[in-house]
């Protein structure tokens, strides 16, 4: 029981972790199963023919690939301009700063299905055409405030006296940015990008609102196919974004190991 009671906290953790990621195990699992019918729910048979015809169901590489340009573009254009104003609201104090921050907090605590609305009417209004462009421009806005929250983070926890140390030796502010201030802010700035991906890659409900006909991200065709049937190549490009995904986390997490024991 000591010994339990020691190792408690590990355990609630290691259940926590585990109810997380099976979701994303069931969804491997049945990415191997050749179903009988027109629905993945039940496991039939297994098979490899959804993993060596990953586009086998028309549209779904099309979606995926509106949903990756839309993503990428969504997440450089958020992350350029949140750094900045992480860095404006971090670093300076000026007139309406505070309700600068009250503004940037809003879009993270509007519902979803305001904020499509919203953004419908002010695109119609303003003669934006729904599709594709209307995506981007309501993705980079609500990734914005995320990047933004994420940078700010990292801004506030630098220390000021290393970039002092930086002018007292003879670097001039634009070096000292380069080689200090921003290789410190990097993995906030990292993160940021990585959340603003994942939102914009995963979203339903805002991209639906402004969306036209041939502009069907990949959320929105799993949605739709969901009411005819359920590809099984559906599972296998969610595999596929999972393990990327990890990829990318054990990486930066190796990285970041490897470069705090050289600092040592």
């Amino acid at each position: 029981m000591r010994w339990i009671r020691k190792h408690l906290l590990a355990f609630a953790a290691l259940a926590v972790l585990v109810y997380m990621l099976v979701p994303n195990v069931v969804v491997a699992l049945f990415s191997f199963n050749k179903p009988s019918g027109r629905y993945n729910y039940e496991w039939t048979k297994f098979s490899t023919d959804a993993w060596q015809h990953p586009c086998g169901t028309p549209g779904i590489c099309d979606s995926l690939g509106l949903s990756l340009k839309i993503g990428i573009t969504a997440s450089v254009v958020a992350t350029i301009l949140g750094t900045m104003v992480a860095f404006a609201l971090g670093r300076h104090r000026f007139r309406g700063r505070a309700s600068t921050n009250l503004l940037i907090f809003m879009p993270m605590a509007t519902p979803e299905v305001v904020m499509g609305s919203s953004l419908l009417t002010l695109f119609v209004m303003m003669g934006v055409p729904s599709g594709s462009g209307a995506i981007l421009i309501a993705h980079i806005m609500f990734c914005l405030s995320f990047v933004v929250v994420a940078v700010k983070a990292r801004v506030a926890a630098l220390d000021p006296r290393l970039e002092e140390a930086a002018a007292d030796l003879g670097a001039t502010p634009v070096q000292t940015f380069l080689r200090v201030t921003l290789p410190l802010t990097a993995p906030g700035i990292a993160a940021g990008a990585l959340l603003a991906f994942s939102l914009s890659f995963d979203d339903y409900i805002i991209t639906n609102f402004n969306a036209s006909p041939s502009s069907i991200t990949f959320p929105m065709y799993v949605w739709g196919a969901s009411t005819r049937g359920t590809p099984v190549q559906i599972n296998v490009i969610g595999t596929i974004m999972f393990l990327v995904a990890l990829v990318v986390v054990i990486g930066g997490q190796l990285l970041g190991s490897r470069r705090q024991r050289a600092a040592a």
